[in-house]
C-alpha cells in the first residue's frame, strides 16, 4: 500500500511535467524522485495503476457516472423529460479533462523510463506494451472527440516550443500511430499478469483494440470516404477480436449476472472488470437505476427488439401490439426480460422510483442486496464489466460485414455462427440462429428485410446494428455508434417521435397519475415524456459529430505564430 501511495504522488508530479533535476542538482536520499523511482518492476507496476481509473471507469465512483445506463443519454434509447441537446456553443477554454495532453505526456514518460529499469527484455517489452496501450487509448479517445490532433510520440521538453505548439496532424496519421501502439502491445503484453480480469493483459489489449479500430474503420468509411483506410482499420478490428475468440478463454453465461454480480472473478465472459468493496470503493448505479426517478427506455428502443421467432415486430405474425404490458412483452428476445422490469409499469404519481417512459431498467439491479446499505445511496458494490466477450463478438461480426461491403471477403456463415449465433444461444436467451442469405439474414427458413429499416443501409448491416444495440443496451455505446455510422439524425426527437414515447396506458388504470404525465390520445395513449415542443432535440448541424477546439488554445497558438485550425462549423 505504501508503494502505491508513493507511486500516485510520483505520478501526479510527472504528469504535470515536473522533473527532480529542475529543482535539485542531486536527488534527495530520503524520498523517491524521478531519478530514484525507476529501479524495480514493482515500481513500474505501481506507476501503471495511475492509468486505471482514467480508462477503466466501470460504474463510476461515489455519485459520479460511469458509462453505463444513462451515462450517455443523448441517443435514441432513452426517453427523457428534457432531452439532452447537442453542444451548441464553442468551448472557451481547455481544462484538465478537455483537450488536455497530460495523459499523453504521462504515457510517453512511462515508455521512456521503463527502458532504464533493470529488468529482463521480456519484462521491458511487456511494460512498454502496457504503456503504449495506454497511449493508444488516450489518442483513440482524443481522435474520437476532436478528429485531427497533434501526435506527440515522445516526452516533450518544456522549452521546446516547436513541439508544444505543433499543428494538428490528420486523424489517419494519428490513428496509424495508434494502430502501431496496439499492435506492439498485442505482441508483447503478457497473456497473464497479476489477477485475471483486474490487470492489463494481452486479451484486454486485443479487446480494446477491436473496439477502437472498429470505430475508426467505420468513421473512415462513412465520414471520410477513405475506403482504403477503412479496410485497414476494420481488418485490425476483426483480427484483434478473432484473437480473443480463438483463444478459447471466454464464453457466455447468464446475461444479467454479468451486470449484477458482487464479484465478477471467474465470470467466463468478463475480460476486464472493476471490483468494488464496502468502505473502500463504491458507486451509485443501482441507486440511480432503481431507487430514484429514472430516464426510461424509449419506445424506439423497445421496438428494436426482435420477436422470439427471430423476426422484427413489423414482420412476425406473433407480435400482439403494445396496448398492454403483456402484449408488448409476449414472445420477445429474452434479453428484453433481462434488461427491463416486466411485472409493472412504473409511472409518475404511482411509485417514487418511476420511469419517465413508464418502463424501467433492471439490468443492473441485484435484488439480493437491494434493501441493504450496499445496494442504496452511493454505497453500491456490484462489480462492473469494463469490457466483455459479448462486445468483442459484435465487434468481430460488424467489422467482417463492413469489410464485405468494401470489396473484401463477404460475411460468411462461419462469421455469424461464432458471433451472433453464440450470443443468441446464451443460457436463458435461446433465440433462433440466423443464416446468411446474400445481403440478408434468414431465420427458420425465412429470409427477411425489415420494412422499417434505414434504406441507405444494407439489410445485413442493419440487422447486425440491431443485434449490437440489443446486446449492448444501456452500456454506453449507442451515441458513439451513431456518431461513427454518421447517423446522428436518429436522435432527432421531432423526426423520430418514438424516442419521445413510452408505455401505452389508460389514465383510469393509474389512480393518482401525476397531471404532468401527458398521454398521446388524451386520457389514454403513449406516455410523452417531453411534451413541450421547445424542448425537442433537433439535429440540424453536422458540426456536432466533433467537439470544438477550445478558443483559448487557438489564441495561444496564434500568439506563438502557429495556426490551430478549428473543427468545421465551429
Amino acid at each position: 500500500m505504501k508503494n502505491k501511495i508513493i507511486g500516485c504522488l510520483l505520478t501526479a508530479m510527472v504528469a504535470v511535467g515536473g522533473c527532480a533535476e529542475d529543482f535539485l542538482e542531486k536527488p534527495p536520499i530520503d524520498r523517491l524522485t524521478d531519478e530514484t523511482y525507476w529501479t524495480t518492476e514493482e515500481n513500474v507496476r505501481t506507476f501503471a495503476w495511475g492509468f486505471y481509473s482514467k480508462y477503466f471507469t466501470g460504474y463510476g465512483t461515489g455519485w459520479t457516472w460511469g458509462s453505463y445506463f444513462a451515462g450517455q443519454s443523448l441517443n435514441d434509447d432513452f426517453s427523457p423529460t428534457t432531452p439532452p441537446q447537442y453542444r451548441l456553443n464553442p468551448v472557451t477554454a481547455s481544462t484538465a479533462t478537455y483537450y488536455n495532453f497530460n495523459w499523453v505526456r504521462k504515457a510517453n514518460i512511462f515508455i521512456d523510463r521503463i527502458q532504464t529499469v533493470p529488468m529482463e527484455e521480456g519484462a521491458i517489452n511487456h511494460w512498454v506494451g502496457v504503456a503504449r496501450f495506454f497511449r493508444a487509448m488516450e489518442y483513440s479517445n482524443m481522435v474520437n472527440q476532436f478528429g485531427d490532433v497533434p501526435w506527440i510520440g515522445e516526452e516533450v521538453n518544456e522549452g521546446d516550443q516547436a513541439q508544444i505548439y505543433r499543428p494538428r496532424d490528420p486523424r489517419a496519421y494519428v490513428m496509424d500511430r495508434v494502430l502501431e501502439d496496439f499492435q506492439f502491445a498485442a505482441e508483447n503484453v503478457r497473456v497473464s499478469d497479476g489477477v485475471s480480469g483486474l490487470t492489463v493483459n494481452k486479451d484486454v489489449v486485443l479487446a480494446f483494440m477491436s473496439r477502437a479500430m472498429l470505430f475508426e474503420g467505420t468513421w473512415q468509411k462513412y465520414h471520410e470516404g477513405n475506403n482504403a483506410k477503412a479496410s485497414e482499420y476494420l481488418e485490425a478490428a476483426k483480427w484483434a477480436a478473432d484473437e480473443v475468440i480463438g483463444s478459447g478463454r471466454y464464453s457466455l453465461t447468464n446475461y444479467r449476472e454479468t451486470f449484477t454480480s458482487i464479484n465478477l472473478a471467474g465470470n467466463p465472459e468478463v475480460i476486464m472488470y472493476r471490483h468494488y468493496e464496502p468502505g473502500m470503493l463504491s458507486h451509485s448505479l443501482m441507486s440511480y437505476n432503481n431507487f430514484e426517478p429514472q430516464t426510461g427506455v424509449s419506445k424506439n428502443a423497445i421496438d428494436s427488439y426482435l420477436m422470439a421467432d427471430g423476426l422484427p415486430i413489423s414482420l412476425s405474425p406473433n407480435y400482439q401490439g403494445d396496448r398492454t404490458r403483456e402484449e408488448y412483452l409476449s414472445n420477445r428476445d429474452g434479453r428484453m426480460y433481462e434488461t427491463f422490469v416486466t411485472d409493472e409499469y412504473r409511472v409518475n404519481g404511482i411509485i417514487p422510483e418511476y420511469s419517465t417512459s413508464g418502463i424501467s431498467t433492471h439490468k443492473f439491479l441485484n435484488e439480493s442486496i437491494r434493501n441493504t446499505p450496499e445496494g442504496s445511496s452511493n454505497l453500491n458494490i456490484i462489480d462492473a464489466p469494463v469490457i466483455r466477450y459479448g462486445e468483442v463478438l459484435m465487434n468481430y461480426v460488424e467489422a467482417a460485414a463492413e469489410l464485405g461491403s468494401l470489396g473484401g471477403t463477404g460475411l460468411t456463415q462461419d462469421d455469424v455462427d461464432k458471433t451472433i449465433n453464440v450470443l443468441r444461444a446464451r443460457p436463458g436467451i435461446d433465440m433462433p440462429a440466423v443464416q446468411v442469405a446474400g445481403d440478408q439474414f434468414s431465420v427458420n427458413g425465412v429470409t427477411y428485410q425489415d420494412p422499417n429499416q434505414d434504406q441507405s443501409v444494407s439489410p445485413l448491416i442493419w440487422e447486425i446494428r440491431r443485434e449490437r444495440r440489443i446486446e449492448l443496451m444501456m452500456e454506453g455505446f449507442r451515441l458513439n455508434d451513431l456518431r461513427r455510422w454518421k447517423k446522428m439524425e436518429y436522435t432527432d426527437t421531432r423526426e423520430n417521435p418514438t424516442i419521445n414515447r413510452g408505455a401505452w396506458i389508460r389514465e383510469s388504470d393509474f389512480p393518482g397519475l401525476q397531471s404532468s404525465v401527458v398521454l398521446s390520445e388524451g386520457n389514454e395513449g403513449y406516455i410523452i415524456p417531453a411534451p413541450v415542443e421547445a424542448a425537442q432535440r433537433v439535429f440540424n448541424n453536422p458540426r456536432v459529430y466533433l467537439d470544438p477546439i477550445p478558443i483559448d488554445q487557438i489564441a495561444l497558438y496564434r500568439e506563438n505564430g502557429v495556426t490551430l485550425e478549428q473543427n468545421p462549423g465551429w
